[in-house]
């Protein structure tokens, strides 16, 4: 038994040691998968919140262009008209013609835009009296003024009852009859006079009241509406016509070139930072070949200055007469003299 037990002493470690480098390299491949992850999660939540803020940017910017470029498309308001009731003629009732004055603006801003074409248009509400049917044709005036009280434009236009014979009066009577005694029907007629079909507000001279006046004394109005379109061309024409086209347009145009303008940025950044060591590099390049350049400068003026002394060796020059302008050099045992001119 002793011996079976001392045959092999390293059976009992060795798996040990095994299961240990297994978990030693399964931990660091957990360590290192987690960190991956980590890092790819941050990049995409980084990514996803950079996006986000280009598409809300993209999208306030093309709402502030739709809202400060687009024209209100349309604008109505009842229509009130006054009359002198003070005459002494047994005529007609009305003393004066209707007239009613409509302001054009709205919280202190004119409510049309300069240089857009607009439609009016006015909607008269009326009975199918005996009054009405032989009132006939009857003219609507309207003038436009601005705030300094100057007529801007102004338009003229005729329009009447639509006609119905007495036979075809009574039919109609007779057939609508329950409508008409339980007032889901009235017996009146709605007629849209066009005032404008072009008009283009004046950017020197804007229109802030309008003067409707109906030429007749005898007509006789339920109610009355004034209706201003506006005629839109081109790009606000597309706008308007198609907003969810053009908003998925304009929005997608304003995240490109948001999203350029940020790519070529981080490039940018990204190519600074890696050239800020390359340029230290270089620096240091550079001012070490100045260093080294002014220490052979300086060393080529000691060389020149040391020249002569060299070249002369142990020649000594000795004081001279000036007036004779001699020089004495002493080369060993000999003595030359040279003159000096």
């Amino acid at each position: 038994m002793d011996q079976e037990s001392h045959l092999h002493p390293g059976d009992d470690g060795e798996p040990s040691v095994v299961i240990g480098q297994m978990l030693l390299k399964l931990q660091d491949a957990v360590v290192v998968a987690i960190s991956h992850t980590r890092q790819r999660v941050i990049q995409g939540f980084i990514v996803f919140s950079v996006v986000l803020l280009l598409l809300s940017i993209a999208t306030f910017l093309y709402g502030s262009f739709y809202y400060s470029f687009m024209p209100k498309a349309a604008f109505s308001t009842p229509v009130h008209y006054y009359y002198r009731t003070d005459c002494e003629s047994p005529a007609s009732l009305l003393c004066s013609y209707p007239v009613a004055n409509i302001s054009l603006m709205r919280n202190k801003k004119h409510v049309l835009t300069f240089g857009q074409t607009y439609r009016m248009s006015l909607q008269l509400e009326m009975p199918e009296s005996q009054a009405n049917q032989e009132l006939g044709m009857f003219m609507v005036k309207i003038g436009c003024f601005s705030q300094e009280g100057g007529q801007v434009a102004s338009s003229s236009r005729s329009s009447m009852l639509r006609y119905h014979s007495d036979l075809l009066g009574s039919l109609r009577t007779l057939l609508l009859l329950p409508a008409f005694l339980s007032g889901a029907a009235e017996q009146k007629q709605v007629l849209e006079v066009e005032l404008f079909s072009d008009y283009t507000e004046d950017p020197y001279a804007p229109s802030s009241t309008a003067v409707i006046e109906i030429l007749s004394k005898k007509v006789q109005i339920y109610s009355s509406q004034l209706y201003i379109h506006a005629h839109f061309t081109g790009i606000r024409h597309f706008m308007f016509n198609f907003p969810i086209l053009s908003a998925l347009v304009g929005v997608s145009s304003n995240f490109i070139f948001l999203s350029l303008v940020f790519i070529l940025s981080y490039l940018r950044l990204l190519v600074g930072v890696n050239l800020e060591p390359e340029q230290l590099r270089e620096d240091g390049v550079l001012s070490d070949r100045e260093k080294d350049t002014s220490n052979k400068q300086q060393e080529d003026e000691k060389d020149a200055a040391a020249g002569p002394a060299e070249l002369l060796g142990p020649l000594q020059t000795a004081p001279t007469d000036p007036s004779q302008g001699m020089l004495h050099f002493r080369s060993g045992d000999r003595t030359d003299m040279v003159r000096v001119k």
